[in-house]
């Protein structure tokens, strides 16, 4: 046995040696999440032509982080529908782009995981819609499964009306039923006034979608909907009562309620009429609200798609404005330091918020910025709520596989417009081409 005295030295010498044989790294401090660092930065990013949100947010994140420059690209979404699989797989693709849809890219393995971000920030501690939206299963369906993007904000479409108009024609509060609008829509058209202003170049994408999708959530559950946008097995557009909601619509431009030259119009066209004067209604997002405020001081409202009946909830798309980051980008932690910066920095939600129009997200305690008294944003911040509780959100139709706008919904309601289309063969092509694509 050890003497007491060989014992007490032993045990010295173990206790030197503990303190001066180095930890292993799981045992030292938590890292520090990724971040731009200090050494000169370059982020190449491509964003959707007529936005301000994503350019005001580059240049404020530059002003506080001047070791980051940018090189912008930006294209038309239609136009990003068709090079983004050539942008994500080129030898230097993008550290961030503007996403149309993500599950084909994400199956490719074009878009980088952000699950380890996701940890690192806290973002999985955030609400979780935020993030279902932009997550990718195995068995490539969304709405669960790996995080492939995330939201510079959270947006909201509905009806604007210039209010000026809708009081000519006796509208003195927003609709309540489909049945109410279908009727303000018929006293504008028989006064004279342009019923309903909206774009429909393949240029921009055909905007009829937008009343059409609103329709559908009118006379129909959105479950079916979302299920259909997120590749659900067995999914399908052509339901009895989205049938419905096509005919309204085809019945809509019978009778004259577009304007004639829709499938001429741009994005950025329909606004500037609807802004001049021209048009009771449009059917957009809260991203047009710092733009309507500008051409329409005071004369601009908002109200949600109402429901075909009176006790029923009103719907609307609420989706993330969708940035992804390359699977093989050069500066994929500078990228996904600035996703966590727009949603957690106090200048950052401002411009969310005054630029974009939309709740900026992020971590559930942090504040609304302010809004500016008599801001149409005002109207549809409280309307997000509205739908929140209601759970009545849908993404956008167009964002159902990453061709469906450009190859299906754009060519078969332009073809509707020139009466060349029907409110059921509008339902099967698309189907059709749906299936087809996600075969493919």
């Amino acid at each position: 046995m050890l003497s007491k005295r060989k014992l007490f030295s032993l045990i010295v010498v173990l206790a030197m040696l503990l303190v001066t044989v180095p930890m292993p790294a799981s045992t030292s401090l938590a890292q520090e999440p990724p971040s731009c660092g200090t050494d000169p930065v370059t982020l190449r990013a491509y964003f959707e032509t007529g936005f301000d949100l994503p350019f005001r947010l580059a240049e404020e994140f530059t002003n506080q982080f001047p070791n980051v420059t940018w090189d912008i690209s930006q294209d038309q979404f239609t136009n990003l529908i068709n090079s983004t699989p050539r942008l994500l797989s080129g030898d230097n693709p993008p550290d961030l782009i503007r996403l149309p849809t993500m599950v084909s890219f994400a199956n490719q393995g074009l878009l980088k995981n952000l699950d380890g971000y996701a940890a690192a920030f806290g973002w999985d501690e955030w609400p979780v819609p935020q993030l279902d939206q932009n997550r990718v299963a195995e068995d490539g369906t969304r709405g669960s499964g790996t995080l492939y993007a995330m939201g510079l904000n959270y947006s909201l479409t509905g009806i604007f009306y210039n209010r000026e108009q809708a009081a000519q024609i006796g509208m003195t509060e927003p609709p309540a039923t489909l049945a109410e609008f279908e009727a303000l829509l018929a006293a504008a058209k028989d006064a004279g006034l342009l019923p309903i202003m909206q774009w429909g170049s393949a240029k921009s994408g055909m905007g009829l979608a937008f009343p059409l999708q609103a329709l559908m959530a009118s006379l129909g559950p959105v479950g079916p909907i979302n299920d259909w946008i997120y590749q659900k097995p067995g999914a399908t557009i052509d339901t009895p009562e989205n049938l419905v909601a096509a005919e309204h619509l085809q019945q809509w431009i019978e009778a004259g309620y577009f304007p004639p030259d829709i499938n001429a119009i741009e994005y950025t066209d329909a606004n500037a009429r609807f802004g001049q004067g021209e048009g009771v209604f449009i059917f957009n997002g809260d991203w047009q609200n710092a733009g309507y405020d500008t051409d329409m001081p005071g004369n601009v409202g908002f109200f949600l798609m109402p429901p075909a009946e009176e006790d029923g909830a009103p719907a609307a798309m609420s989706a993330p404005l969708t940035f992804g980051i390359a699977a093989n980008a050069a500066n994929a932690d500078c990228a996904a330091f600035f996703f966590n910066w727009v949603a957690t920095d106090p200048v950052a939600r401002q411009i969310d918020v005054e630029v974009g129009g939309s709740n900026p997200g992020g971590p559930s305690g942090l504040e609304m910025p302010a809004v500016t008294e008599g801001s149409i944003t005002n109207e549809t911040l409280a309307a997000g709520v509205i739908v929140g509780e209601a759970g009545t959100s849908m993404d956008f139709i167009a964002n159902a596989t990453s061709a469906i706008f450009a190859q299906g919904w754009t060519p078969e309601l332009q073809k509707m417009v020139g009466g060349r289309q029907d409110a059921a063969g509008l339902l099967q092509a698309v189907q059709e081409e749906y299936l087809r694509q996600l075969a493919e």
